[in-house]
């Protein structure tokens, strides 16, 4: 019935609009030929044609009744025939010159980066995120996401401690300018790898942050929009990518199906889909520009999502962070900062919702600037409006509940499903990774009913977890394999001293009439460092050396052809 009203109403307005309608034919076509898109506003009667329009056009931002949208060739044609007044706009990527964009002469391959007052050529942003990682490579690791269809690079940079490891972290991704003329984020990023790097080991917040939490920072998401105009300047940036798609409309959509926009996959599409398969991350945001307003989900679905009021618990959190080191009348759009995407104007094949629904983690569009492409020297202030909350953001992946997932008898780690009864729905439960069975939910304050479940597995629901703000609540779980009755022999005891060792255990056998035995020693993250084939040829103890090892928590695993033992360690030198 909705459908019918909305379509009853597309078509009366087009019939009232069809005999008056105008625009700029020759100015439009000029920009599709040069720019494989164009940019316009028109007014419409009734928001609710919005849900049906969103189909044709890329909508961009919604004023009351006036509407701002981007169109393709094709996209603009079939919009055309719908009779609305046009009015074509100056491309938000050709409103400034070079002298405004500063751009500078030499690259900072060899020095680094010093004002981020500028906006990179091509070249000395790949210089740039090449420098971050060979200056800092016990902390900061270079990514190739993929390779976009002009060939340029999708670049990321992975900021940790432990950056060569894949441990019992949350993660973390930051992503800018999926839509190629919205750069306040692309520097804005820049400058906040910039600033954890420089900051470790000096400042406490970044020191903890970069500690704690495996961070991905993705400062350019869509380089062929952004260098449209060419490799030495921004000028002339699209929102679209080289192909003429809105990617932030082309993934995969809860509501709308696998290509809502009618489009294939894009290639940085299927990358940042393959990357964030592979990462598992926590939590993420995109950063977009033309208003100012943290967008929580859903873009697609009326209905709210389960994690609603954690979801304007952070976004107030961002946006008042922003108000106190920003001037007044910054980032005070829709609700004084924050806004339900769908309550705002609604989106499908928008990337929030992929990540949210496909890949369980919790991620938000922030709109950085009223102005998508701003004057260089205007780039410094919005770095400081805005870092405290970039911080703060990063730093919600500490809180909420976390632990690790392993088995029972054998101590491996496991993927299972966190499921919270009574609150989870739309796809919010989440699970725990491998190789080290890590999970990490983010929720609001509350008391909580957690259950852990894992084909093959009894399943086991923790009650009464109780989380607040700003702490988070450890709960590691171990899950009992449905065979464990034939695996757990009780034919005798395995024995270990000493506990803790510094430089040698001895292991006493707990079967006297078995000849062969595999042994494993397993770190916390279940990575086995330790293997072997023992033959018991009468002599029922063992000795290990463990001198090598570093210091913590280690399973021992002992098998043979009746089932398996499993023991504790602790090596402390």
């Amino acid at each position: 019935m909705k459908n019918f009203f909305i379509l009853f109403s597309l078509l009366f307005t087009v019939s009232l609009m069809v005999q008056g309608q105008t625009y700029d034919k020759k100015k439009a076509d000029s920009l599709l030929k040069a720019n494989r898109e164009v940019y316009f506003k028109f007014s419409v009667f009734d928001r609710s044609i919005l849900d049906e329009l969103t189909n044709i056009i890329s909508i961009d931002n919604v004023h009351g009744n006036e509407v701002y949208a981007y169109a393709n060739k094709p996209e603009f044609e079939n919009f055309v025939k719908l009779g609305y007044d046009i009015t074509i706009l100056t491309p938000p990527g050709s409103m400034l010159t070079d002298a405004e964009l500063m751009k500078p002469k030499d690259s900072p391959k060899s020095k680094g980066p010093a004002t981020w007052n500028f906006y990179p050529t091509y070249q000395q942003y790949v210089d740039t995120m090449e420098y971050f990682a060979n200056t800092y490579p016990a902390i900061c690791k270079l990514d190739t996401i993929g390779i976009t269809i002009f060939g340029r690079l999708l670049l990321a940079v992975k900021i940790s401690k432990d950056v060569n490891a894949n441990g019992a972290k949350p993660k973390f991704l930051y992503t800018s300018s999926i839509h190629g003329d919205e750069l306040t984020g692309y520097i804005g990023m820049l400058h906040l790898i910039d600033y954890l790097l420089t900051n470790y080991g000096t400042n406490a917040k970044a020191t903890r942050l970069v500690d704690s939490v495996m961070i991905f920072i993705n400062p350019l998401a869509n380089p062929d929009g952004t260098y449209a105009g060419g490799n030495n300047s921004v000028n002339g940036a699209t929102r679209l990518n080289g192909n003429g798609v809105d990617m932030n409309r082309n993934y995969p959509d809860p509501a709308a199906g696998q290509h809502p926009d009618g489009n294939p996959w894009q290639s940085e599409t299927i990358d940042f889909m393959n990357y964030a398969g592979s990462n598992g991350f926590t939590m993420s945001a995109n950063f977009h520009g033309g208003i100012e307003v943290f967008n929580y989900p859903w873009d697609t679905w009326s209905r709210l999502a389960a994690d609603d009021s954690w979801w304007q618990f952070v976004g107030r959190e961002y946006a008042d962070t922003a108000h106190k080191y920003a001037p007044s009348g910054y980032f005070d759009d829709y609700q004084n900062g924050i806004t339900n995407g769908y309550a705002w104007y609604r989106i499908t094949g928008g990337r929030q919702d992929y990540m949210n629904y496909w890949r369980h983690c919790r991620e938000v569009t922030i709109e950085l600037s009223t102005t998508k492409l701003l004057p260089a020297n205007q780039l410094v202030n919005y770095w400081n409006y805005n870092y405290h909350s970039y911080l703060n953001f990063i730093e919600q992946t500490l809180y909420g509940i976390h632990g690790i997932v392993t088995d029972t008898v054998t101590g491996f780690p496991l993927d299972a499903k966190i499921f919270i009864a009574n609150h989870d729905k739309d796809s919010s439960l989440i699970y725990s990774g491998m190789p080290g069975g890590y999970y990490n939910r983010v929720i609001d304050q509350g008391s909580w009913d957690l259950t852990f479940s894992r084909p093959g597995y009894y399943s086991k629901t923790i009650t009464n977890v109780i989380v607040t703000h700003y702490h988070g609540v450890k709960l590691d779980v171990m899950l009992k394999p449905v065979t464990y009755g034939a695996q757990e022999l009780n034919r005798g005891e395995l024995v270990i001293y000493p506990v803790p060792a510094s430089k040698n255990i001895h292991i006493v056998f707990p079967e006297t009439d078995s000849k062969k035995w595999k042994l494993d020693v397993l770190n916390a993250l279940g990575l086995c460092l330790y293997s072997s084939e023992i033959n018991n040829n009468g002599n029922l103890v063992y000795n290990l050396d463990v001198a090598s090892f570093p210091d913590g928590l280690y399973f021992v695993v002992l098998r043979n052809e009746n089932g398996v033992y499993r023991r504790q360690i602790i090596v402390r030198h």
